[in-house]
C-alpha cells in the first residue's frame, strides 16, 4: 500500500467536501490503483486526508493526469496558505472491523524513535485489543521522514470512542501502551474528524 497524506487549513469545509465528492464522481473511475480516501476537517478548520493507492507508480500516474491537475488547481484555492504533502509506502493496517462504517475518525501525528520496535508493539495481541476496544474498527499507521508518523483510527462512534478511552486496560495492554508512549520524541497532535469523509471505489 502507498499513502499520500495531505494537510492544510480551509475556509469552507462544505466547499472542500463538494470538491472531494466531485473527484470521486468524475476522476476516480480512471485513477488506477486508488483504493480509498479518508479525510475531513476539524472544528478548527484543519483538513487532513489519507489517499491510498496500491503502489507509488499508480499514485504518480494519477497526479500527472491533466484532469487531475485542473481539479487540483481549482481545489487548492479553497485552502488558506500552504498545503503539505507527504508520501509513504511504510504503511501498516489493522482492520478488526469495517473502517468504512466509522462515524468518527481520530488522526494522530507525532515523531518517535525505534521504528521497528513500534511496529512490533502495534502488531502484538491484536485479538486482545479487538476484544478490549470493540469501538475500534481499524487503524492505518503511516511512517515517514525521521521517525514521523500519521495514524488514523476508525471508531464506531465518537461516544463509543470516548467511553473506550476511559477504560482501564489489562496489565499486558497497559504495558504496551506505556512503552509506545515512551517511544515518542514529542507530544503527538490529534485531529478529531467528527464527520469523516470515507470514500472508496
Amino acid at each position: 500500500m502507498f499513502v499520500q497524506i495531505i494537510q492544510g487549513h480551509v475556509r469552507d469545509a462544505e466547499q472542500l467536501k463538494a470538491a472531494m465528492d466531485q473527484w470521486v464522481r468524475d476522476l476516480s473511475p480512471d485513477a488506477s490503483g486508488w483504493t480509498g480516501t479518508t479525510g475531513g476537517v476539524t472544528e478548527d478548520g484543519d483538513f487532513i486526508g489519507l489517499a491510498s493507492f496500491t503502489d507509488p507508480e499508480s499514485a504518480h500516474r494519477n497526479s500527472e493526469r491533466p484532469e487531475q491537475d485542473r481539479w487540483w488547481q481549482r481545489t487548492s484555492q479553497l485552502f488558506d496558505g500552504d498545503v503539505t504533502f507527504r508520501e509513504t509506502f511504510d504503511v501498516m493496517t489493522d482492520h478488526p472491523g469495517d473502517p468504512n462504517r466509522a462515524t468518527f475518525v481520530q488522526i494522530m501525528q507525532g515523531q518517535g524513535r525505534d521504528h521497528d520496535r513500534a511496529l512490533e508493539l502495534m502488531s502484538q495481541d491484536t485479538e486482545e485489543w479487538a476484544t478490549f476496544r470493540p469501538d475500534v474498527l481499524g487503524t492505518t499507521a503511516c511512517s515517514y521522514g525521521d521517525g514521523e508518523y500519521t495514524v488514523a483510527v476508525y471508531f464506531t462512534s465518537e461516544k463509543d470512542a470516548r467511553a473506550g478511552e476511559k477504560k482501564e486496560p489489562p496489565p499486558g495492554l497497559a504495558k504496551q501502551m506505556s512503552e509506545m508512549d515512551h517511544l515518542n520524541i514529542r507530544k503527538p497532535s490529534f485531529y478529531d474528524l467528527h464527520t469523516p469523509w470515507i470514500q472508496a471505489p
